[in-house]
């Protein structure tokens, strides 16, 4: 342990002077533990100063100095974890870090994805109406229903007026149509 335990129950106490020693001691390896986690050192530090804020407030529910350690580095990853879920939700780009090149290819690019993912999406679409066109209208009417629409089995009971274990035979059959109607497809461009 970085520092002893008597330390920690007076900053527990309130002692701020307590406090600052401990967070100096603990500064370096927390920062290094977020810097592994994170990978972004510009941001290290800001989550470090997340940590010990958590820590600052929440001190006194501490049940024993003998458990600071781990519970500070509980507090660090929980941090870290944070930090990387927000980064998930909301991508952080800056643009001033790059040439007007990188711009102009950043945006070359993203418009050549663009029109890639477009075409795939167009490609799976003809796919799967073309696979939905190779079986009877009742299977087709039903998978859209299940697979497109959501419907639950408890809708499409009502909807069709048969018990659920009746459902899933129906769906499992109309899929294997399926499924066999894509094989024949894949045979085709195979041999042609």
């Amino acid at each position: 342990m970085l520092v002893d335990f008597e330390l920690v129950r007076r900053a527990q106490q309130g002692d701020s002077a307590a406090f600052n020693e401990v967070v100096l001691a603990y500064r370096k390896r927390t920062m290094g533990t977020i810097g592994r986690l994170i990978a972004r050192t510009e941001d290290v530090e800001d989550v470090a100063q997340e940590v010990f804020l958590r820590l600052y407030f929440s001190l006194d529910q501490l049940r024993a100095p003998e458990v600071f350690e781990p519970w500070l580095y509980r507090l660090t990853v929980n941090a870290a974890y944070d930090y990387l879920r927000k980064q998930r939700r909301r991508p952080e780009f800056r643009m001033s870090d790059l040439s007007e090149q990188q711009v102009m290819m950043a945006d070359a690019v993203a418009g050549g994805k663009v029109e890639h993912d477009q075409q795939q999406k167009k490609k799976i679409r003809e796919t799967v109406d073309s696979l939905l066109g190779a079986v009877s209208e009742a299977d087709r009417v039903l998978l859209l229903m299940k697979e497109v629409e959501g419907l639950s089995l408890r809708e499409l009971e009502k909807i069709y007026r048969v018990k659920e274990n009746a459902l899933k035979v129906r769906l499992f059959r109309a899929r294997q149509r399926v499924l066999k109607a894509f094989e024949t497809a894949e045979r085709k461009n195979e041999n042609g």
